[in-house]
């Protein structure tokens, strides 16, 4: 290889991914790179333009883009806490690419954020509420995290540290249960969305796990089966792990 041929091939790689070459990895259109020289390895892009995904309205996905000083503003927040989990955590769980972008939806409804482990893609809203907004990071990992080990988060067992009375819904939008706030009493449930599925339920108490430890009420004895429950199962993908 020539040195002018070096020179170029070694360019290519170094080179921020150019827009159609950031669709074909993770079929987003409409983006470009934010950042992608972090710490752990994570490629943060962002919408120069609004981007819909799908062409079933009860399923389609749509995100906004942004100014630039809001983009930027956010993005301290979002690494810093992402920061918290290491490039081999993140390998484990498939997690490589956060889209910044506002206004997220999918069928309509506004969402923090949307996981794709296969993709390895989690797209967040940026303007999404700004009480919860750290918080609600480690939700949305958590779903990446239980995507891609289904076998280490069962439901079944979840739903027996409830009590035996108690019914999820069928989806997260089935009900009108999608308040963040911390109960002052938990009685099980970190907030009022935890009751929505199980798989919430244990998003939000990841994300409590994550974000407030200081304000967990160890003397409830089911929030305190879901939290070992939740730092077993991690510990099985790494070890290393730390809370």
């Amino acid at each position: 290889m020539n040195l002018n041929k070096a020179i170029l091939f070694f360019l290519i790689f170094i080179t921020p991914l150019k827009a159609n070459t950031i669709y074909n990895l993770i079929k987003i259109p409409n983006l470009e790179i934010y950042e992608i020289s972090t710490t752990n390895n994570l490629r943060y892009l962002y919408a120069t333009k609004p981007f819909r995904l799908g062409i079933n309205v009860k399923k389609n996905i749509q995100c906004f883009d942004s100014d630039k000083k809001l983009l930027d503003k956010k993005y301290k927040i979002i690494n810093k806490n992402l920061n918290k989990y290491s490039l081999n955590f993140l390998r484990k769980i498939n997690l490589r690419y956060i889209v910044l972008c506002e206004n997220l939806s999918i069928a309509k409804i506004n969402t923090a954020g949307i996981p794709n482990n296969e993709m390895r893609t989690l797209i967040l809203d940026i303007k999404f509420n700004k009480i919860h907004f750290e918080r609600v990071i480690h939700h949305e990992v958590f779903h990446i995290i239980r995507d891609s080990y289904k076998e280490l988060f069962n439901e079944n067992e979840w739903n027996n540290f409830n009590k035996k009375n108690f019914k999820y819904a069928e989806c997260s939008t089935c009900n009108n249960k999608w308040n963040l706030n911390l109960y002052n009493k938990t009685e099980g449930f970190f907030t009022e969305y935890a009751k929505s599925t199980a798989s919430e339920d244990m998003a939000e108490v990841f994300s409590h796990l994550m974000f407030y430890q200081d304000k967990i009420n160890t003397d409830d004895p089911i929030i305190k089966k879901k939290i070992l429950f939740i730092k077993k199962n991690i510990s099985k993908i790494d070890n290393t792990f730390k809370f």
